[in-house]
C-alpha cells in the first residue's frame, strides 16, 4: 500500500521515499514529474505500507510562508528512509537551483540517497557536477525515472 504525504502534511512513521528535484513553477504550464514517479514506485513496490514524501501541495494549494515549507522539506528528507532525486535539468523552466542546494547537503548527511539524471534532458551539462558528487559519496546514479525508482525501493 502506497500512501503520499504532501508538503506541509504531518510525516508519517514507518518506510518513507521522499521526491526530491525541481518542482514546477505554478501557472507555468509545465507538469510535474512527480505523479509519474508515484506511479513507478506503486508498479515496483511489492513490500507493506509505504510513504511517499512529495514537497508539492495538494491541490496547488502553496504554503503562505515559506518557512513552513522549507521546515517541512527539511524534516520530510531527514526522515525519509531514501531520498530520491530526480533532476530533468531545464534552465527555462525548471532549473533546480534550490536542488542543488538539497543534493549538496543530503549526500553527504542522509545514509540513502538516489539521484536519478536523465541524459536526455534539456540541459545534462548542468548536472555532472551532481553526478560526480555522487560518485565521490558512494552513491547510485541512475538514467531513467523508471531506474531511479527501483534503485531507490532495493534500499528500503
Amino acid at each position: 500500500m502506497i500512501r503520499v504525504a504532501w508538503a506541509r502534511e504531518p510525516i508519517p512513521s514507518g518506510p518513507s521515499v521522499f521526491l526530491a528535484g525541481p518542482t514546477p513553477r505554478a501557472g507555468d504550464g509545465v507538469e510535474s514529474w512527480r505523479p509519474a514517479a508515484v506511479e513507478a514506485i506503486e508498479a515496483a513496490w511489492t513490500g507493506g505500507p509505504l510513504t511517499v514524501l512529495t514537497p508539492e501541495s495538494r491541490g496547488g494549494v502553496r504554503a503562505k510562508h515559506y518557512d513552513d515549507q522549507f521546515e517541512w522539506e527539511t524534516a520530510a528528507r531527514g526522515s525519509a528512509s531514501v531520498v530520491l532525486f530526480w533532476i530533468p535539468r531545464d534552465l527555462a523552466v525548471m532549473p533546480g537551483f534550490t536542488t542543488n542546494v538539497e543534493f549538496g547537503h543530503d549526500v553527504t548527511a542522509h545514509r540513502q540517497v538516489v539521484l536519478g539524471c536523465p541524459p536526455d534532458c534539456p540541459n545534462p551539462e548542468r548536472n555532472r557536477y551532481l553526478i560526480a558528487l555522487a560518485r565521490r559519496y558512494g552513491r547510485p546514479v541512475c538514467d531513467t525515472l523508471d531506474d531511479t525508482v527501483r534503485e531507490a525501493l532495493t534500499r528500503l
